[in-house]
């Protein structure tokens, strides 16, 4: 017999500049706080799924550290912000077939220093290629920044897309902002300010561009029938999918025209059982405006090539027919990779997300996306009472 899962406990710590501790007491802090909303003790939990960030921790050892003994799974998941997603649903399925019943997912990072910059955490290289894939390297194009920015004038120059039209997505996430308390920014943003935000790389706009934050985040997942007994209203999992496409880059493949999320969200929804048509609240990795627009595209809310007109009339800002990242996304709320969707999603599921709470959360679609559109994974969740 398959058991039905759901997520039962959050855990969030402080985000943004958060000095002074490592990710790995992040992480434990962030572990605790999810048994605790759960109402669980740590020592109920008998699986660990970790995450490290940039500073490669939280390890293995994070178990150690939580004090936990005979756990029945424990796992180092990598593959980059698809990793919370992958988490989710590997702890889903080992509960689902009986593996174990009660598994806590975690991410944690801490990037920023006290003197440092978003660029110092993220725009430097940390090690070289060799051979023949250092030839980027030549012509200075080692940073996420680049290449994404490579991928959006692609689908720029093939179906006309326009930088204000990924300026739509960053002020409608920025409304979102405004009523989140753990927002980083809140200030109301206007297309014109977006337009005018320096080119970090063209078409790409600094306000086109995710946060760096510092923080950690974590679930517990357990049986739907158990979490209906604990603390929280549960969000089920209904559905997953994974897709990782490789040779992203080469020649001949749809690089910035097609992502990962062709595969994986159909391949979610159909284990839902349900279609875009049935999809309350989106929930999106948002690396960049861009990663939006081409997620929506693939997912299948719009024909391929039509993102732009898609979002241009602010259907996903606040009262819009389609509420996407409405906590602000990583744009304007906070980075903890593909954590910042999931963290959003399990808020509006339980009906908790107060004045941003939207009124229909029965479909909850969250993607992750990881590299360079090299890695995607995504959930289908429900806060449906059932």
């Amino acid at each position: 017999m398959v058991t039905s899962t759901a997520i039962a406990g959050l855990g969030l710590t402080d985000v943004g500049k958060v000095y002074d501790r490592s990710a790995t007491d992040l992480a434990a802090e962030a572990v605790r706080l999810a048994a605790a909303d759960a109402g669980l003790a740590v020592t109920d939990l008998d699986g660990l799924l970790v995450s490290p960030g940039t500073q490669g921790a939280p390890k293995l050892s994070l178990q150690k550290v939580l004090g936990l003994q005979n756990l029945r799974l424990l796992a180092e998941i990598g593959a980059l912000g698809a990793s919370p997603a992958a988490m989710i649903s590997h702890a889903a399925a080992t509960i689902a077939l009986g593996g174990a019943s009660a598994v806590a997912c975690v991410f944690a990072d801490t990037p920023l220093k006290p003197k440092g910059s978003a660029r110092d955490a993220f725009g430097k290289q940390r090690s070289l290629p060799c051979g023949f894939a250092s030839y980027h390297a030549g012509i200075g194009a080692i940073t996420p920044n680049l290449f994404y920015a490579m991928a959006a004038r692609r689908h720029f120059e093939t179906y006309g897309t326009t930088s204000e039209q990924l300026g739509a997505i960053a002020v409608g996430q920025r409304a979102w902002a405004a009523n989140n308390p753990v927002a980083q920014f809140k200030t109301p943003l206007t297309l014109d300010e977006h337009q005018a935000s320096p080119l970090v790389a063209d078409p790409l706009h600094l306000l086109d561009c995710c946060l760096v934050s510092n923080g950690a985040a974590a679930v517990i997942v357990t049986s739907a029938e158990r979490a209906r007994d604990l603390a929280q209203p549960p969000v089920d999992v209904l559905g997953w999918g994974q897709a990782h496409p490789g040779r992203v880059m080469h020649r001949e493949s749809e690089f910035g025209l097609r992502s990962g999320a062709a595969d994986a969200g159909p391949a979610a929804l159909r284990m839902a059982g349900v279609t875009v048509s049935d999809v309350d609240l989106l929930e999106l990795y948002d690396s960049y405006t861009y990663t939006v627009l081409i997620t929506l595209e693939d997912y299948g809310f719009c024909p391929k090539g039509e993102g732009g007109k898609f979002v241009a009339d602010g259907k996903l800002a606040p009262g819009g027919s389609l509420p996407c990242n409405t906590g602000g996304g990583q744009l304007s709320s906070y980075y903890l990779t593909g954590f910042t969707p999931i963290v959003e999603a399990v808020i509006q599921g339980r009906g908790h997300a107060g004045a941003r709470q939207v009124d229909k959360k029965d479909v909850i679609m969250v993607s992750g996306s990881g590299g360079v559109l090299e890695h995607h994974a995504t959930l289908v969740l429900s806060g449906a009472v059932r």
